[in-house]
C-alpha cells in the first residue's frame, strides 16, 4: 500500500478554482495559511454573467441554491450548480466547488472544496482540502486544532513525520474518497485517493490510497480488491 502525502499524489489537477495555488505546493496543507488571500484573486477572473457579488467578498453562481437560513462569511466563492442548505454556517475563508453539497447544519471554515464534493449532513470541515468527488458521511467531521494546542504535524506509519508548523490543521482528503458517517479525522490527517473511511472510525495520521481504513476494537487498514475499486458516480442525497 502507497502512502501519499504529496499534493501531486492526492488531487488530479484543475479540479478546483485554487488549482493554480494549490499544484504549486509540495504538501498541501502549505496552502491553508493563504486561503483568504487566494478567495480574492480568484473573484477577480469569475465571470460577472455567472456570479453575483451578494455581500462585499462573498461571490455566488447564479446557478447555485441557496437554502433559506444560511450564513456566508466573507470572503467566500460558491461556484456552479452547487446547493447550500438551511442552516449552513460558512465561516469565511472557504471555497466551494462546482456540482457540491454543503448540507443542513454543516460548518465550513478555512477550506477548499474542490469540485463534485459532499458534505451533505451535519459535518465540520475546517482548515482542510476536500479533494475532487470526495463525500464525507453524516456526521463525520475534521478535528482541527490538537488538545494540547500544540502544532500539527503528519505522521506516515513507519516512515517520516512532517512538521507543519501549523497550529489549525484538519485533513487533506485525497480524490474519490469516502468518509463513513460519525468518522473523526484527528488534526494531521491524510487520507490517499480512493480510499473509505468505516463509519465510526477515529483516524490519525495518513491512511494509504486505493484502501479501506477501519477503526474500533482495534484498527486495521487493508488493500482494496478489484471489485471495490470500481468507481462510480456518487448520488446527490
Amino acid at each position: 500500500m502507497k502512502y501519499a502525502v504529496k499534493t501531486a499524489e492526492l488531487f488530479e489537477a484543475g479540479h478546483t478554482r485554487a488549482w493554480k495555488w494549490l499544484e504549486i505546493t509540495e504538501n498541501p496543507w502549505e496552502i491553508l495559511p493563504r486561503i483568504r488571500e487566494i478567495i480574492p484573486l480568484i473573484a477577480k477572473e469569475l465571470p460577472p454573467e455567472l456570479y453575483d457579488e451578494r455581500e462585499p467578498g462573498v461571490f455566488v453562481a447564479k446557478s447555485a441554491k441557496i437554502y433559506p437560513n444560511v450564513y456566508i462569511a466573507a470572503p467566500c466563492i460558491i461556484g456552479e450548480n452547487t446547493e447550500v442548505r438551511p442552516g449552513a454556517f460558512l465561516r469565511g475563508n472557504v471555497l466551494v466547488g462546482d456540482n457540491c453539497v454543503v448540507g443542513n447544519s454543516t460548518e465550513v471554515k478555512n477550506a477548499i472544496i474542490s469540485d463534485n464534493v459532499q458534505v451533505p449532513h451535519y459535518n465540520y470541515v475546517g482548515d482542510s482540502v476536500l479533494g475532487y468527488r470526495s463525500h464525507m458521511g453524516a456526521g463525520s467531521v475534521t478535528s482541527n486544532v490538537k488538545s494540547d494546542k500544540t502544532l500539527v504535524s503528519v505522521k506516515v506509519p513507519g516512515g517520516p513525520v512532517f512538521e507543519t508548523g501549523l497550529k489549525k490543521f484538519g485533513a487533506m482528503i485525497g480524490d474519490h474518497v469516502e468518509v463513513g458517517c460519525g468518522s473523526v479525522l484527528n488534526p494531521g490527517t491524510v487520507v490517499g485517493k480512493h480510499s473509505n473511511i468505516y463509519p465510526l472510525s477515529s483516524v490519525r495520521g495518513v491512511v494509504p490510497e486505493w484502501s479501506i481504513f477501519k477503526s474500533g476494537k482495534g484498527t486495521e487498514t487493508v488493500e482494496k480488491r478489484p471489485a471495490d475499486s470500481a468507481d462510480s458516480a456518487l448520488a446527490q442525497v
